[in-house]
């Protein structure tokens, strides 16, 4: 029987707690013996919890006891986490997490310490919540060369705009629902501004690459400048308006970003809607492969912990090993390139066409002059901007274009 503890008795170590407690048998026979809920490390008593016998207010106990082998960290946040985690790795106990904001930050560090200390640290639920995707990013596609990832990695945003495209709704209205229907915090800001998704990326691109980088140096934007127009623009070419996180290798570049795009409808992801995350996955030799589900909750999430748990159990795939990212990795952003959904106020056609060359003009809101440009880098892009406001425009949206690249022949 292997003793366990959970830190943090909030949602996600609640749920945890109670899908060890009523799938109990299932989990002794996926592993071959119980998982036995010893401690959980909390700082409130929770006299009403049913799980109030087990809380301790001190990691102590837990770090120094020899049958505890595995803890489960739901604690969120870093500086508690990282402190708890650093000496259970040092103390020889496996640790599984939920905590995307640790592992983006500190994730090359404590696999080090893991496997200096024989122990394993996991972090499935750290991404995608219920969607396993680390499991079959780091053991089933190993043998391929992971040539790109592009995912919706947020549930809140991605109601969001499915909801200003179907419902026609303008952002605070698409926003103010989310949060009516509890897929959105009071303070949504992680989610909206696209911080979430950018921990995500930073996860699953160092999975892929082996090597860390952190969200500081993502270029990250979020939704907050997504007007309804411009959902109806994408729409009107048969596309939709996603937050995208992305991880891609072109020849020797490679470039890791977080953005709103222009998703073609003949791309998958174009159609997840709602409160569901989607990745897709590319490899050299298995081409694409798509993981969808439920990207966040109680249940999904604890999902995801329980397998690391039983997986830890297990001991079945290696330790891998990151390095953080030195400052050449990733490419200068500047030469990432694609084209762009552009609105401007105060201009014509003529001076698009001057500026931008050959373009395809879009329907936009009145008063204002829509278009999709051919392939630019970030830096071209930006000079013709800069030159279009010069002469008198006022940009009102800039949206990348994705674009399904290259695919390995069947």
């Amino acid at each position: 029987m292997a003793k366990i503890a959970i830190m943090g008795l909030g949602v996600v170590g609640g749920g945890t707690a109670d899908l060890l407690t009523e799938n109990r048998e299932k989990i002794r026979a996926a592993c071959g013996e119980y998982l036995d809920l010893k401690y959980i490390l909390d700082i409130r008593d929770m006299p009403e919890s049913p799980y109030r016998d087990l809380i301790v207010h001190d990691i102590a106990p837990i770090a120094e006891d020899p049958e505890v082998s595995i803890v489960a960290e739901t604690i969120g946040g870093v500086k508690h986490a990282y402190e708890h985690t650093v000496r259970l790795l040092k103390a020889g106990k496996s640790v599984v997490t939920s905590n995307k904001q640790l592992v983006s930050e500190h994730g090359a560090e404590l696999l080090a310490l893991a496997k200096e200390h024989g122990c394993r640290y996991l972090f499935e639920a750290s991404t995608g919540g219920g969607i396993p995707v680390i499991g079959p990013l780091s053991r089933d596609l190993s043998g391929n060369e992971i040539t790109e990832i592009s995912g919706i990695l947020n549930g809140t945003t991605n109601y969001i705009l499915t909801r200003m495209k179907g419902g026609g709704v303008g952002f605070e209205t698409a926003l103010a629902e989310a949060q009516e229907k509890g897929y959105a915090e009071r303070d949504p800001s992680a989610d909206v501004e696209g911080t979430d998704a950018c921990r995500k990326i930073s996860i699953l691109a160092a999975t892929a690459f082996s090597k860390l980088i952190p969200p500081a140096r993502i270029h990250t934007e979020g939704i907050t400048a997504i007007r309804q127009s411009d959902v109806a623009a994408a729409a009107s070419v048969g596309a939709a308006v996603k937050l995208l996180g992305r991880a891609i290798r072109r020849g020797g570049e490679c470039f890791v970003l977080v953005s709103p795009f222009f998703v073609p409808g003949d791309s998958p992801l174009a159609h997840v809607d709602g409160v569901y995350n989607a990745i897709s996955v590319t490899g050299n030799y298995v081409g694409d492969v798509m993981f969808y589900g439920r990207g966040a909750g109680a249940k999904a999430t604890a999902s995801a912990v329980v397998a690391d748990l039983i997986a830890a159990v297990n001991e079945g795939a290696p330790v891998p090993a990151w390095e953080n990212a030195g400052e050449d990795f990733p490419t200068e952003f500047g030469s990432f390139s694609c084209p762009r959904y552009l609105a401007f106020a105060g201009i014509d056609r003529n001076a698009v066409r001057v500026v931008f060359g050959d373009v395809t003009f879009l329907s936009g809101a009145e008063g204002e002059v829509a278009f999709l440009t051919s392939q630019k880098t970030e830096a071209e892009c930006a000079d013709g901007i800069a030159r279009l406001s010069v002469g008198g425009g006022q940009l009102l949206s800039m949206i990348r274009v994705y674009e399904i690249g290259e695919r390995p022949e069947a």
